[in-house]
Parts: C-alpha cells; sequence; structure tokens
C-alpha cells in the first residue's frame, strides 16, 4: 500500500524532502502545508530583492505549487497552516488562512520543516506597521515597496547578524541612509571582535551610520515615520525600521503534540531526523537542534544547506535508505560592501567555554599571486589545539574566520573540509591547491597557515594585538623591522626601528638578556626577524602577531584594503 507522507512548511528543508521522496518513490501520496502564500523561495535572497539586486519577484519563486503538480505529481497546499497534532491518530488539523475553514488529514509519516521565526523583544511600540521584519517573501515586497514608492528619509536596521547586515547593504545600494544600533559591541556575531573590526570599517566607509551599546527602549511613530528611543542615547527618527536581531525555532506545533524538544524548544532528533519520540514523524531544517562535530553537544543554526541535506536524510529514511546526518559546523559567508566575511567552527568565546588549549594565527595575504594584475587581500585568523608536544589533537585546526576581497570563499570552503576531517597544521601545509597566476599562489593562503601554525607549535613565540599595549609593564620592548617611511608613518608607542635588511648589521644595538616583542606590517618580516635574532643568541623574541595593520584595524577599526606583500609597501 503506498505511503502517505504530509509535510510541514516548504523552503528548504520540507521542498527538497517531498522532492526527494517523489523521486524515492513514485506511488507515494505528499502533500505539503505552506502558511504563507510561496511554498519554495529563494530565503537568502530576500535582501538583494529589497535592495533591486533582483529585480524580479519570479526570480525568488524555486517551485510553484503548479510546478511541484507538473514536475513531482505533489500536492502543495499554500496559505494552509497546520494548528494541531494527534499522534496517536496519526492525525493533522488543518486551517485554510483563506475562508479560516479547518479539516483533518492522515499520514503514514509526517515531516515538520517549520523553520524559526524572527524574534521580536517586547519592546514598546514594536507593533508599528513602521517596525519591520524580512523572513518572507510578502515581508520582502513590503520593504521593496517602501523604498521604491516612498523614497524614504533613513532606515534604522536593529541588530548585526546574517539579515540586518544584508539588509543594510542593499538599502544603502538602493539609496537609502542607514543606522544600525547594535546592543554589543560588534557586528557578525560568528567573528571575534578583533576580526569583525575590518567589517566595521567597511560599514562606515560606505555611509553606514554604526552605533554599538545601544539597546532600544521603544518605538514611537511619528508623522512620517518612526522615532527609536535607545537608552543612555539620543533618539534616531527614521523612515522605518528592520528588526534583525535573530531567529528561534518555531516550533508550537511540535510542543503542543508533545514531541521532545531540544535547546530554545527546538525539535530534538536523532541522525536520522527522527523524533525522538516518535518514530512516525520526522523534522527538519532551522527548527531542529544539530550535533556539532567539535564538541558532540546540540546547537542551533539557521542555514540553508544543513536543511536541504537534513530534508534529503529525513526522506531517505522513511523511504527504507539509512542515511544519517553527522552534525553541523556553521560555514558561512557573508557580503559585505567590497568585503566577503567568512567562518566556520569555534571562535575564541566558544573554544574557551568548552576549556580547550588552544592557540591561534592570524595571516595576510592575495588571493593570487601577487604579481598578476588585480590581486586582492585576505586577513585569515585559525584557532588550532595546543596539545603537549608528541599528544594527539596538536595542531588540531577547529576554527577559521576570513576577511577579505576575492578568493575567501574557496579557502573557507577548504578549511571547513580540513575542521571536518580533523586536520592539524601540517595537513594544511600539505595540502596539493590548484595554483596558475590569476587564480593563487604557489603557496596558497592555506598552505601558509600550515607552516604558521607548525613555526608557532616549534619556532616561534608569538603576542597578540591584545597583549602588546602591555609589553612596556613586563618590561619588553617593541622591535619594529618595517621600512623608516612605514615607521613614520604610524607605529607601536616606544618602539625601536630596525628594518630587517639591517638587522644583522645593528644586533649590537640591542641588549640579548631583553626580552624583544617583534613588529613588521603583517608578521612576515618579523617571523624572519624573529629568527635572525634566535640564531645569533637572542632567546627571548615574540612574534607580533597580525602585525602593525591588525594591531591598526583593532585599535583604530581603520583598514588598508590595498595589495602589497609584505617588505614591498612603499
Amino acid at each position: 500500500m503506498a505511503k502517505k507522507v504530509l509535510i510541514v512548511g516548504g523552503v528548504a528543508g520540507g521542498a527538497t524532502a517531498a522532492a526527494r521522496l517523489r523521486r524515492l518513490d513514485e506511488e507515494a501520496e505528499i502533500i505539503i502545508f505552506e502558511r504563507t502564500g510561496y511554498v519554495s523561495y529563494a530565503n537568502c535572497g530576500l535582501p538583494y530583492y529589497v535592495g533591486g539586486v533582483i529585480p524580479e519577484k519570479k526570480s525568488l519563486t524555486l517551485q510553484t505549487p503548479e510546478s511541484f503538480k507538473r514536475r513531482f505529481n505533489i500536492d502543495v497546499r499554500v496559505k494552509s497552516e497546520v494548528t494541531a497534532i494527534d499522534r496517536a491518530a496519526k492525525r493533522v488539523t488543518v486551517r485554510n488562512l483563506a475562508d479560516g475553514s479547518e479539516y483533518c488529514e492522515d499520514y503514514d509519516y509526517l515531516i515538520l520543516a517549520p523553520g524559526a521565526k524572527s524574534v521580536v523583544p517586547d519592546t514598546p511600540g514594536v507593533d508599528s506597521r513602521r517596525v519591520l521584519k524580512l523572513r518572507t517573501v510578502e515581508d520582502a515586497l513590503e520593504m521593496r515597496r517602501i523604498v521604491e514608492e516612498e523614497k524614504p528619509r533613513r532606515a534604522v536596521v536593529i541588530g548585526g547578524g546574517f539579515i540586518g547586515l544584508e539588509t543594510a547593504e542593499n538599502l544603502v545600494e538602493a539609496g537609502v541612509p542607514v543606522t544600525m544600533l547594535i546592543r554589543g559591541d560588534q557586528v557578525m556575531p560568528p567573528l571575534d571582535w578583533d576580526m569583525a573590526c575590518e567589517l566595521h570599517a567597511e560599514l562606515r566607509s560606505h555611509g553606514v551610520d554604526l552605533r554599538f551599546k545601544h539597546s532600544v527602549e521603544s518605538y514611537e511613530e511619528t508623522e512620517d515615520g518612526v522615532r527609536v528611543h535607545v537608552r543612555d542615547h539620543e533618539s534616531v527618527d527614521c523612515s522605518f525600521v528592520v528588526l534583525a536581531v535573530g531567529v528561534v525555532p518555531d516550533t508550537a506545533l511540535a510542543e503542543r503534540a508533545g514531541l521532545a524538544l531540544g535547546p530554545k524548544k527546538s525539535i530534538s532528533v536523532d541522525s536520522h531526523m527522527c523524533c525522538k519520540n516518535d518514530r512516525y514523524i520526522y523534522a527538519v531544517g532551522d527548527a531542529v537542534a544539530v550535533r556539532d562535530p567539535l564538541t558532540g553537544k546540540d546547537k542551533l543554526v539557521a542555514l540553508a544547506g544543513p536543511a536541504n541535506k537534513q530534508g534529503r536524510i529525513a526522506a531517505d529514511n522513511i523511504c527504507g535508505i539509512a542515511s544519517s546526518y553527522r552534525g553541523t559546523l556553521g560555514t558561512t559567508v557573508l557580503k559585505a560592501f567590497g568585503l566577503t566575511v567568512a567562518c566556520v567552527g569555534m571562535n575564541e568565546k566558544a573554544a574557551k567555554a568548552e576549556g580547550l588549549s588552544y592557540d591561534r594565527i592570524v595571516g595576510y595575504w592575495g588571493n593570487h599571486a601577487g604579481y598578476y594584475p588585480g590581486a586582492e587581500s585576505m586577513t585569515v585568523k585559525l584557532l588550532f589545539l595546543r596539545a603537549p608536544s608528541g599528544m594527539p589533537g596538536n595542531g588540531r585546526v577547529i576554527g577559521a574566520q576570513i576577511v577579505g576581497g576575492a578568493g575567501v570563499d574557496k579557502r573557507i570552503d577548504v578549511l571547513a573540509t580540513a575542521i571536518r576531517k580533523g586536520m592539524t597544521g601540517e595537513d594544511l601545509a600539505e595540502l596539493e591547491l590548484a595554483y596558475a597566476p590569476p587564480y593563487g599562489s604557489a603557496k596558497d593562503p592555506v598552505n601558509m597557515c600550515g607552516f604558521m601554525i607548525d613555526n608557532v607549535l616549534h619556532r616561534v613565540q608569538q603576542m597578540h594585538w591584545d597583549e602588546v599595549d602591555s609589553c612596556a609593564e613586563l618590561g619588553y620592548a617593541v622591535l619594529d623591522v618595517r621600512n623608516p617611511d612605514e615607521f613614520a608613518a604610524g607605529h607601536i608607542p616606544g618602539a625601536i626601528n630596525i628594518p630587517l635588511d639591517s638587522l644583522r648589521e645593528r644586533l649590537g644595538e640591542l641588549d640579548r638578556e631583553k626580552t624583544y616583542c617583534v613588529n613588521c606590517y603583517s608578521g612576515m618580516r618579523s617571523y624572519i626577524a624573529c629568527r635572525i635574532l634566535w640564531g645569533h643568541g637572542f632567546h627571548n623574541v615574540r612574534n607580533f602577531s597580525g602585525g602593525w595593520r591588525f594591531y591598526e584595524l583593532t585599535h583604530r577599526e581603520t583598514a588598508d584594503y590595498s595589495h602589497h606583500p609584505c617588505g614591498e609597501r612603499k
């Protein structure tokens, strides 16, 4: 007898599950219920539709109820909300949102793909029609209408995560001035604060009014917009507000049905995407808790890639194929004006919370050979385990963050693969990656990360940007090995300047008993200087990780985007 599968929710997880089910079972009866008017749409493309980068509404729609029916013989019912699950009877109650009528539908298997919903703080005035969210196609249509028809004088974006940043960029590109109000001290929370500094500089360079430590107290409708009242700061007037302070699993239906729940009331599933207390109900996408491969703990990750994979795996298991989901690292990438920002695995906050013994490297390289025209630079930060020498796990990469121009996405994908497979710095150094001058370098940034990890583990000690200012009280001296013109343009207070190429001849000017923190532009020349000093009996030396460029970025949030290899800057 043909099985009957009901799917609650479309978009990524639900639509993928439905299509996979049909490819595996031509006889199954498959019905999708979707609350909105769109069953399969490019959720991640919504900000780009608001800004006009995606000009046509139809481009957002991947499948329609009609196309699903023609190609997959799947019954798609939009504007249909499942309001209750009777697990004992294996039946759901459905409300037709067009006319308010209700009916019941039986199932053999049920797949829940309700996604996540926008966090809406209980702030006075938050229900104003001028306080918008960007979660559905309908949301995007309304925001685009306001931008095109009303010519807003300013928008306020609340929150600095993916949706907030992408919406801010697209509004600016559409000619709408933007103020971003951030409750914390950085945008893009998956990044460490030091890596977010370059993103802050980029946003401000494009006119975004970026304000940290700003908590909204209330929204007040005015004659031509909204006044945003901020605790301990001046109010901000705007035409409309975009509320983008995060999402939470939309699991009220699952909770009412008594399904097992995990963090933040997410649906708890096993590796087959089956609900832990009901073998006939599966769940996928932003509403489920997933395992972190690095910690083994459950966490929430609202990303389209994992949702698609989970939908496929749920369909496999319903059809008798024992597929398993192996967890989510959370590989992400973001476009922010001229920058690409990407990360995977742990940041420092997460590593500290786990009590891990770790270290970090910061490097700065071009996306391809420097002598080939058009090279763009990227800043790369890697976290790796620091176990006792010779012990398992020493040098294993656990996190990566990259901010820069072209080529960032390519490297984060390689590093995501490396982290998933438990690779070490030594493994990165040995990777064979494609090289031709227009595409890369003979020593790719990924290889260079491996070389740096090996050096830090075996050949050089480091100091980081947040430690250098304490050099004086520790009795350390800062030795700057950049060229005199670079030094004159800006340097760490109290630094001594001896250019790298003069160092051997001027060793007599240095005190062998003193500890030196050695600095250059990006960390390459300073490492060479450390090795020279070590070879001449100076054993109290530390390389300044990230160099002057990173120091200036973290202290002043100013960024230099021109590409130049360390030592060739004029």
